[in-house]
């Protein structure tokens, strides 16, 4: 059963309807602060899931929109960085990416020591780790290639891609559980009063952390935004194919997230800065449907399909993500709300990807009210420093003597 771009579009909108009613209806969705593209495109998987196994009809979206609304979200991430916030948030940023870089070389030992524990290969050890939890599908495929090509690893990318899709699917789960427990050491501290709650401080109408937010524009900022973003797709897509090959080669949304910086900040020193309303407004929509199309196509029998050792490298990352991110990032980031959010946020793209971080951190502020620092500091942390950072780690990993 094809479905062609346009059906794909209607049911991915259909998607975030279906989360809407369900966070909205299942108390425990709320308690556990689930993301709404989260809630709504995994009953979708299922339900595709349901058809290839029991009706033996495999559905195929046409998913060719994915992948642009996936670089206008990071165009968008991109418009929004100032530099003269990221400087004043510097040493949070630093402190910030010391903890993620940690985390990438245990997620790696934890993978290669349970690989030879199970007598099977230590480069499924990598696939398990950095390679396709924090680096994500393209990440983990672009290794796979390279594993199988130079290591002779049979379904190196097939591995990857079904180890991706496990963490893209927890990380998307466990953050809000784990910003709920957050929660209870922090006491009566939070973030600005939650949107809607009773005397709440006018909120920003243009912050992240509000997706529901009424966004006042107008057709013309809108159609300057939509220039910008469509000049950053262009010149991330030009400056990706010009690294690509070199030792400086980033995934095309890096490239972009890139362009979109220097472009928003060359219009600051000009002057004439991008209208935020309409970037928070698009690139809210661009994350929702993302999110939900990544979701909702996900072939869960790929997971199925795993073998015991590689899933059960799989569960023990996701338990060390869960303690890493309570007893390490809470901690080390404050032990206070902004470190919750980062929390949750860390979970989000510590296993899966950053749009699932930012929707795992749009759901807690929703619920707990704003923090800007973490709007702030995750987006350049996950879409940016940690390709590089998780690029340099498995290339130190793969000097050890136990894969040579």
């Amino acid at each position: 059963m094809n479905v062609k771009v346009y059906g794909t579009l209607v049911v991915a909108s259909l998607v975030l309807l279906v989360g809407q009613w369900l966070v909205a209806a299942v108390p425990i969705l709320r308690k556990w602060t689930i993301p709404e593209p989260v809630a709504g495109g995994i009953v979708a998987a299922l339900i595709v899931f349901g058809l290839h196994s029991f009706a033996h009809r495999d559905v195929v979206f046409d998913t060719s929109l994915q992948a642009p609304l996936m670089q206008a979200f990071f165009a968008t991430i991109g418009l929004n960085a100032n530099l003269g916030n990221l400087k004043q948030g510097g040493p949070v940023l630093v402190r910030f990416l010391a903890v993620v870089v940690a985390l990438l070389v245990l997620q790696n030992a934890l993978g290669i020591a349970l690989a030879m524990a199970f007598g099977v290969d230590p480069l499924y050890g990598l696939l398990g780790g950095s390679v396709s939890l924090a680096g994500g599908h393209g990440t983990g495929a672009a290794w796979g290639a390279v594993f199988t090509e130079h290591h002779g690893l049979q379904s190196a990318t097939e591995a990857a891609i079904a180890c991706a899709t496990f963490g893209l699917i927890m990380g998307g789960i466990l953050g809000g559980p784990v910003a709920q427990h957050l929660m209870k050491h922090i006491g009566a501290q939070a973030g600005d009063a939650a949107p809607g709650a009773s005397g709440a401080a006018t909120p920003d109408p243009y912050a992240f952390e509000e997706p529901k937010a009424e966004q006042p524009t107008t057709p013309g900022a809108f159609i300057n935004t939509v220039t910008l973003i469509a000049i950053s797709l262009a010149g991330g897509d030009a400056l990706s194919g010009l690294i690509a090959g070199t030792a400086f080669e980033l995934p095309t949304f890096v490239c972009v997230l890139f362009v979109a910086v220097l472009l928003a900040n060359a219009l600051a020193l000009a002057r004439r800065p991008v209208a935020e309303h309409a970037v928070a407004l698009i690139g809210n929509v661009s994350l929702a449907l993302f999110l939900a199309m990544a979701l909702m196509t996900l072939r869960l029998w790929d997971l199925a399909a795993l073998a015991l050792p590689v899933f059960t490298i799989l569960v023990a990352q996701t338990l060390l993500m869960v303690v890493y991110a309570i007893f390490v990032t809470f901690r080390v980031m404050g032990a206070n709300y902004d470190a919750v959010v980062l929390s949750a946020g860390h979970c989000g793209f510590g296993l899966g990807a950053t749009p699932t971080a930012i929707a795992n951190m749009q759901a807690v502020t929703a619920r707990f009210g704003h923090s800007h620092l973490a709007f702030l500091v995750v987006p350049m942390v996950a879409a940016f420093f940690i390709d590089i950072a998780n690029a340099i780690t498995i290339k130190l990993f793969l000097m050890l003597p136990v894969f040579h």
